[in-house]
């Protein structure tokens, strides 16, 4: 942006001084150029304002800091090296400094293979450390060991970006330019209720799209349905033998599962039922309006049970199931046929992806289309009608084949370059029951995510009542102390859990306020949040105190509980990589733990030990409490989960 204005100015400046492009036009053409750069110049001017005002305010990522620092201080000491190893880290143990810089071992090896020079790691991490560039973080390093640099960070500066983040709420860390992410989640089938299978794509999925929201990123967040296909055919059939006035009166179909079951009994049982089904799919493809008709009051009943589901669980998607793609599906078989990628094996059309054993069908013996064709059209569409610049699938790792196939065809055919467009499969891993096997009911049915829900709130209640609680709060507050506990715990579980394995679901262990779970944590939140009010201390007083009051770190709790807070962008970045959200509960759950040291060695508040009277109140102390509590609650919004006020 910066250069544009600079473009820009001078172009204008060009243009008073006459001629443009070596031509001379009329005045008006020349006073209409000019009126048009200007208003550029303008908008881009705003905008870099907004955005260096946006960047002021946004929370500092300290090890990307760090590691421009670092990256610096290399290319000082070592301008021949290409691409020297950055390694910069949080420390594990205070003695070794706040971080560690481990790039020295990495430029011996390399000095070793490139100029077969010998240079010991101590020897590199000296010079390193004698070409960092004056900066405002780092108040002195030390070599440790073989050719560690240990990095103490300054107080002040710690200090300085807790106030930042008190006054500014938690800002985002900057991005750049703001992207398009497509986010492909949930994708239950019609006319079969949701089960525990969907409730991972459907948690991870949301809390994905919450992360890139609250980056800056322009989210579009889709529900796949299965609502195409030929068992709409054996559906409509029975439809109108069970409800033969379904285009006047809307057919009561209450269980949609049970309508299903019997209408698959009946097609697998009665062979004139099943020619009348695929008769039923013919016109329903052809876009018969009766059949449309039907279909839609089938799609419309499994519509209110998900969203029962999505309420509960606070989902918000866009439906753009696999009929949305439906007749974009003959371009691409003619795309991939014209580009000569297409066999014909046994009346099937076929495509091979090199890299790949088993070829995509994208069309049938019988013309019809797959969910190979319905996959690469919808890829296509989400690349360059959506113009996506990330998309991400999240489907679990049984798709992974399926899924990679489909993307490298759409490399192949050139719908995108890798380089430019992230396209990423978010896989996960199956729900096990307590018995390590996949998660069924007693009768061996797989289990109902409403039920699942249902059984939730129950137990949360239960857990609730153990704890007494319902003798100390309100009927509201114990209603949404109940919300808050069931299906954060559930939510919690899941994306504690690293996605790419299998995850145990239990209530018991998902319940326990005790360890890294929702109940532990929400339980901690409130009590932290309860901290300035028992003090009588209300939000202006804070506010007020976070603008005044210097932030002391003296105490090594203290200290150790500030830079923990300002991780947050560090493990914000990290997921945003790596689509692993089990790094953001562990830190929530490590920021907890460090807050309950700090609260245990260091008085926010300080009583009369006989009368119980407030004697004092140590303000920086309760700002790190607000700190903590407002990292928390931002930590819960991405994870989904809604804290109480009180529990």
């Amino acid at each position: 942006q910066e250069n544009e204005i600079k473009l820009l100015t001078a172009e204008i400046e060009h243009l008073k001084n006459f001629g443009c492009l070596g031509v001379s036009p009329s005045l008006e053409g020349l006073r209409d150029e000019n009126a048009k750069l200007k208003y550029r110049l303008n908008f881009l001017r705003k905008s870099l304002q907004e955005e260096r005002s946006k960047a002021a305010k946004s929370m500092i990522n300290i090890n990307n800091c760090l590691q421009e620092i670092f990256g610096a201080a290399i290319q000082a000491a070592y301008p021949d090296l290409e691409n020297p190893p950055l390694v910069v880290t949080p420390s594990q143990q205070p003695k070794f400094g706040d971080y560690q810089c481990n790039s020295a071992m990495g430029i011996t090896q390399i000095l070793l293979k490139t100029k077969e020079q010998k240079v010991s790691p101590r020897e590199i991490a000296e010079k390193i450390a004698k070409n960092i560039p004056a900066n405002e973080c780092i108040e002195k390093v030390e070599i440790a060991g073989p050719g560690f640099i240990n990095v103490h960070l300054r107080k002040d500066f710690v200090s300085k970006q807790l106030s930042s983040l008190l006054m500014n709420g938690v800002q985002p860390p900057a991005v750049g330019k703001r992207k398009k992410v497509v986010v492909d989640f949930s994708s239950p089938n019609i006319a079969k209720e949701m089960h525990v299978g969907h409730l991972r794509s459907t948690i991870i999925g949301e809390s994905m799209c919450r992360l890139f929201e609250f980056a800056g990123y322009d989210v579009l967040r889709l529900n796949h349905l299965g609502d195409w296909g030929t068992q709409f055919g054996m559906l409509i059939a029975h439809l109108q033998d069970k409800f033969p006035d379904y285009l006047t009166v809307s057919p009561p179909i209450g269980d949609l599962q049970a309508f299903y079951k019997e209408s698959k009994r009946r097609f697998d049982t009665e062979e004139e039922f099943k020619k009348r089904a695929y008769q039923c799919v013919v016109l329903l493809q052809s876009k018969n309006p009766d059949f449309i008709k039907a279909w839609e009051l089938i799609c419309d009943v499994s519509r209110k049970e998900f969203q029962k589901i999505y309420n509960c669980l606070d989902i918000t998607l866009v439906e753009r199931g696999e009929s949305f793609y439906h007749d974009m599906m003959k371009d691409i078989v003619k795309e991939f046929e014209d580009k000569g990628f297409v066999q014909v094996d046994d009346g099937r059309k076929i495509v091979f992806v090199p890299g790949f054993p088993v070829p995509l069908t994208i069309m049938k013996s019988d013309g019809g289309y797959t969910y190979d064709t319905s996959d690469l059209a919808a890829l296509k569409h989400r690349l360059h009608e959506e113009k996506a610049d990330i998309l991400i699938y999240v489907v679990d790792s049984g798709q992974s084949v399926h899924l990679q196939t489909v993307f490298a065809a759409g490399q192949m055919i050139g719908w995108y370059d890798p380089k430019v467009t992230r396209v990423a499969h978010a896989a996960f891993g199956v729900v096990l029951g307590e018995d390590k096997k996949k998660f069924k009911t007693r009768s061996g049915d797989t289990v109902r995510l409403i039920d699942l829900l249902e059984e939730g709130l129950k137990r949360a209640m239960d857990k609730l009542k153990d704890k007494e609680r319902d003798k100390v709060l309100t009927a509201e507050e114990l209603k949404a102390a109940q919300t808050s506990v069931a299906f954060g715990c559930i939510k919690y579980a899941d994306l504690s859990h690293n996605r790419l394995n299998d995850y145990v679901f239990s209530f018991d262990k998902m319940l326990d306020d005790r360890g890294n779970t929702a109940a532990y944590l929400l339980y901690a939140f409130t009590r932290i949040r309860a901290i300035a009010r028992l003090a009588n201390i209300n939000e202006q007083m804070l506010r007020k105190a976070a603008r005044e009051e210097v932030l002391i770190l003296d105490h090594e709790k203290e200290w150790k509980l500030g830079k923990c807070i300002l991780r947050f962008p560090e493990i914000l970045q990290k997921i945003l990589e790596d689509l692993l959200l089990h790094t953001l509960c562990d830190y929530l759950y490590e920021l907890a733990t460090t807050f309950t040291e700090f609260y245990d060695n260091c008085y926010c508040v300080e009583k009369d030990r006989q009368s119980g009277q407030i004697v004092k109140v140590n303000m920086w102390r309760l700002l790190l409490c607000e700190a903590t509590a407002t990292v928390m609650a931002k930590g819960f919004d991405i994870l989904g989960i809604k804290p109480v006020q009180r529990m």
